[in-house]
């Protein structure tokens, strides 16, 4: 990933639902790498969660917890 990808976003607040979502996706990696930031070590742990239905979930979750607090900051994107 590129630097720019990598950098903490300045701002929640996102033009529409999609750019939310993928807001939230970039924050939970972001987490990820925060929690192991040894590329070698995530990138050979990837081949057992990637497989594992509980893991993708769990991720599925931790996005969505992500994604409520970016809508809740764009009210909902109503305006």
């Amino acid at each position: 990933m590129s630097n720019t990808q990598n950098s903490f976003p300045q701002t929640l607040v996102t033009t529409t639902p999609e750019e939310g979502f993928n807001l939230a996706i970039k924050l939970a990696r972001l987490a990820v790498r925060a929690t192991q930031p040894d590329k070698n070590k995530l990138m050979a742990l990837r081949p057992e969660y990637a497989e594992n239905a509980d893991s993708l979930i769990a991720a599925s979750h931790v996005v969505a917890i992500h994604f409520q607090t970016i809508a809740q900051a764009n009210c909902h994107w109503k305006y």
